[in-house]
């Protein structure tokens, strides 16, 4: 038997939105670092509720055609190694089990995980390196 969702359509809208807060807040303003959003088109992320948190912080919001990755290669990339890697053979008993191992997966993922396409080392370390330049 296939598990079940622990999420309703409205966590999964409240989800996305907390989401984009956290990253907004812990990004903080005035970045030097073009900052892209890409997404799908689900309709969390076209929502105008979603959109203009986007437009106050100046981020680009891309979202990628139906049936095409190619135009979201890195998005891609990080959802494959986030299934295997947390996901996968897993199973939570709650949602604040879930939700605190996913935070703590894209801590490690952003500050600790070496990204051989960032010259082998963290995402966050890569941003200095290039804010430095």
């Amino acid at each position: 038997m296939a598990p079940q969702s622990v999420y309703s359509v409205e966590d999964k809208y409240r989800l996305v939105l907390d989401a984009l807060r956290m990253a907004l807040a812990q990004r903080g303003a005035g970045a030097d670092v073009a900052l892209v959003h890409h997404s799908d088109a689900g309709s969390q992320y076209t929502s105008f509720d979603y959109s203009q948190p986007l437009d106050d912080h100046g981020v680009l919001a891309s979202i990628g055609t139906v049936g095409d990755a190619y135009d979201n290669a890195a998005a891609e990339n990080f959802v494959d190694s986030f299934k295997t890697e947390l996901i996968r053979d897993r199973v939570w008993r709650t949602r604040i089990q879930l939700e605190l191992a996913v935070v703590e997966y894209v801590a490690w993922f952003n500050n600790e995980r070496l990204h051989t396409s960032l010259g082998g080392v963290p995402p966050v370390e890569n941003e200095h390196q290039h804010a430095r330049r």
